[in-house]
């Protein structure tokens, strides 16, 4: 099924706030809760809308370290990427991944404590790692845009 304006207006509502009540969502965009409620559970029901997670601020948890570490893997075997997917399952500090085209092969981006919790992510976990061949870091200074809304059409 096709979005109209109204449905972009609600999807783009709910990216700022995903646990905005029906009433609160109606005053914004001129509709009666009931009808803001119908459209969410035919958004839902329709696969756009996944899940309404809640967001954490990371300073306020003690994690003062944001970083991007790019894997290169030691090789390309039937092996490989199911082992970087365990490792990536069992360690809590990688918050998303990726894989790559180009030189990097994954993407992680990880939240930690301090830099010594850091390092010791990068040298007793990744670099130990029989699928990672190499690893390089890029400590975020500043996250100047928010990256959990996609754009709507």
């Amino acid at each position: 099924m096709s979005l109209d304006a109204t449905d972009i207006a609600l999807l783009a509502a709910l990216q700022v706030n995903g646990q905005a009540s029906s009433l609160e969502l109606s005053e914004k965009l001129n509709l009666s809760a009931s009808q803001i409620g119908r459209r969410r559970q035919r958004l839902e029901a329709e696969g756009y809308i996944i899940s309404t997670p809640s967001r954490l601020d990371p300073a306020l948890l003690g994690l003062t370290v944001q970083a991007f570490i790019q894997i290169q893997t030691e090789s390309q075997s039937a092996e490989t990427h199911p082992s970087v997917v365990s490792l990536i399952k069992s360690h809590p500090e990688i918050v998303a991944a990726w894989t790559l085209t180009g030189e990097a092969d994954y993407i992680f981006r990880v939240f930690c404590r301090d830099l010594p919790a850091l390092n010791r992510l990068i040298q007793d976990v990744f670099l130990p790692h029989p699928a990672v061949g190499r690893v390089q870091s890029q400590i975020v200074m500043d996250q100047l845009k928010d990256d959990t809304a996609l754009p709507l059409p």
